[in-house]
């Protein structure tokens, strides 16, 4: 509707996520702002980090910073040049929660709460109305503009006029042909490219090098083959001959878990308690290639991880400049609803922060 001269601009947010609560924070003071979610807003906040809210990852070039999503990294380009890690920081600031860096670059609350941190960020939305409903409409006969924020795991059905590319898993644990042992851990295996931890479950494999294998080949045809090198370059024949009475279950042990030692000797037929010297090179080149070239079989995903989706509204139909929808001008979109996904370490919530401060400021330039 057009709205008299002197009149406050009504905003409808469908969404109380991180985005959603975001783009109304910075509208509040300008706007006659709701926000609608059918749930308790932030609730999606609480899980993640372990419970410790992983606000943010700690590379403050945003070129290096893109290099992180499998889908968005041109798009968010612009994005990230008008609000960047350290605009994050100041922002957790400006509303009471202080943060701090792990090693791994990423950023966590003082408190290590999400609890703390989802209860200072609605303190802070003190202008902004929360409605819990569930919105089956868009009502521009009401509101001004309207922003969807509803997150890559909610119904697209309000989202008619625009293309959905498909939402698939991502983030996720994958199951594999082969059957594992439980529960062993690796420390920086290396696939595709990529090292990081590992982890084998019941179904098959987990762990942040898997999560972010599953978000690379996301739309990836099962099933699909990878192959794992558990500890580099090394000479095995060396080993065998510096240590010829040893077993040669206790020789690998010393690469790889003592378990998937006795897991991949039974593979290959050879007896764990065989000496080294015994070992023949057939033998030794099998050993080997399992250490350094593991053949895996990926069958599907599993439910394990911090699933994410990637999908959700195509990029081509959205303004990267300022999150507006390129068929509807008075429509925009930020967080997870895009067809943006990250790896995991905070840069999922990066995109959600971030676009949702470039809708704001692309409605606020419109007042």
């Amino acid at each position: 509707m057009v709205q008299e001269s002197n009149s406050i601009s009504k905003i409808a947010i469908i969404g109380a996520g991180p985005a959603g609560c975001l783009c109304a924070y910075y509208l509040q003071n300008d706007f006659d702002v709701t926000i609608f979610d059918y749930g308790s807003p932030l609730r999606t906040l609480l899980p993640t980090g372990g419970g410790r809210c992983n606000l943010a990852h700690a590379e403050y070039d945003f070129r290096e910073l893109v290099k992180n999503y499998p889908r968005g990294e041109k798009f968010l380009y612009s994005v990230f040049s008008k609000f960047s890690t350290s605009d994050t920081i100041d922002f957790f600031e400006q509303i009471g929660v202080r943060t701090y860096t792990q090693n791994d670059m990423r950023i966590f609350p003082d408190s290590n709460s999400s609890k703390d941190v989802r209860e200072k960020f609605l303190k802070a939305l003190n202008k902004v109305k929360i409605i819990k409903e569930v919105v089956t409409e868009l009502d521009f006969d009401t509101y001004d503009y309207i922003v969807i924020a509803t997150g890559g795991h909610s119904s697209y059905a309000l989202i008619k006029d625009h293309k959905i590319v498909t939402p698939k898993p991502a983030l996720v644990g994958l199951k594999t042909k082969e059957k594992f042992p439980p529960g062993i851990s690796f420390k920086s295996v290396t696939t595709c490219g990529i090292t990081d931890d590992l982890l084998l479950t019941h179904e098959g494999v987990s762990g942040p090098l898997i999560y972010k294998i599953s978000s690379i080949n996301a739309r990836k045809e099962f099933p699909y083959k990878i192959n794992l090198d558990f500890c580099g370059d090394i000479n095995l024949q060396e080993h065998l001959d510096k240590n010829p009475h040893k077993s040669i279950k206790n020789l690998i042990s010393e690469f790889i878990p003592k378990a998937f030692s006795t897991h991949i000797l039974s593979k290959l037929g050879i007896n764990e308690d065989e000496k080294c010297h015994n070992i023949n090179g057939k033998q030794r080149d099998a050993i080997r290639n399992c250490l350094n070239n593991y053949e895996i079989e990926i069958t599907g995903t599993s439910k394990t991880g911090e699933v994410v989706t990637c999908g959700g509204v195509s990029l081509d139909e959205v303004d990267s400049r300022t999150m507006q929808s390129k068929i509807n001008p008075n429509l925009y979109f930020c967080g997870e609803v895009l067809d943006i996904d990250g790896f995991c370490g905070g840069f999922n919530l990066q995109n959600c922060w971030s676009t949702a401060f470039v809708a704001a400021q692309s409605i606020l330039s419109r007042s």
